[in-house]
């Protein structure tokens, strides 16, 4: 059987269409499917609006020109009245542009991540909507709120007919400005820690890893994670249930 190439998993993290052919290939085979799985998580992370909002632009300080000079040995120097700067919108007044427009970066994006260039390894989410593949519901359980947050849902762990698993998970949580929210699978000492991806308030599907023994993970946790580029869990959980398989 061959399996889609590499640029051929990476249009599908993107969303973007594929041949019939490779379309059927795609639902048809677990492996290729936690492949893209596997590169969803930089292309979702990359959708949070706070992350695609362009910054304002700032000067190179005097000593890049210094350093041009020495390196090149032409005299190097900034022009006494700089071309004029199109102002850029704040980061709340800027439009992000959908996927679509912006598919030549990102596939240059999902390339890298193909590569392992970008946020490592580990088990990650594939984000859609409702799940449409059928499949039988193998256990729910409620998201109750922690501490003083209001964020609860229901996440429930569906078994499809090609024996891949998948969480559906229905998230009712405030909005974020300054971070974004992730879901995790840990274990019962709160040591071990799995990784599903970002997840918005809503409902959406999250692939589990074919090879995860979810007994040995029964805690769903929802964590509020800052845009630092750490991949480990914040420490702040806002909504948190246990499986009882």
């Amino acid at each position: 059987m061959q399996h889609c190439t590499p640029e051929q998993l990476a249009l599908a993290a993107l969303r973007e269409p594929l041949s019939a052919e490779d379309t059927a290939h795609l639902a048809a085979c677990a492996a290729c499917r936690a492949e893209v799985a596997s590169l969803q998580r930089g292309v979702d992370l990359l959708a949070v609006p706070q992350l695609a909002a362009p910054g304002a632009p700032v000067p190179p300080p005097p000593h890049v020109w210094e350093a041009i000079a020495a390196a090149t040995g032409i005299t190097a120097s900034p022009r006494a009245e700089a071309p004029a700067v199109v102002s850029v919108p704040a980061a709340s007044e800027a439009q992000v542009l959908p996927f679509r427009s912006r598919r030549r970066p990102l596939l240059m994006v999902a390339a890298a991540v193909v590569a392992g260039a970008v946020l490592g390894a580990g088990a990650v989410a594939v984000l859609r909507g409702d799940d449409d593949d059928g499949g039988e519901t193998v256990e729910a359980v409620a998201l109750d709120p922690l501490a003083d947050n209001d964020a609860s849902g229901r996440a429930t762990i569906v078994v499809r007919d090609d024996g891949s698993r998948v969480l559906e998970v229905d998230l009712e949580a405030s909005p974020l400005d300054d971070s974004y929210y992730e879901i995790w699978l840990i274990d019962q000492d709160v040591v071990g820690m799995v990784p599903l991806g970002v997840v918005r308030p809503g409902k959406q599907t999250v692939e589990l890893p074919a090879d995860l023994d979810v007994a040995a993970f029964p805690i769903v946790d929802v964590s509020v994670e800052p845009l630092d580029g750490d991949p480990t869990h914040s420490g702040v959980s806002v909504a948190r249930g246990e499986l009882e398989s």
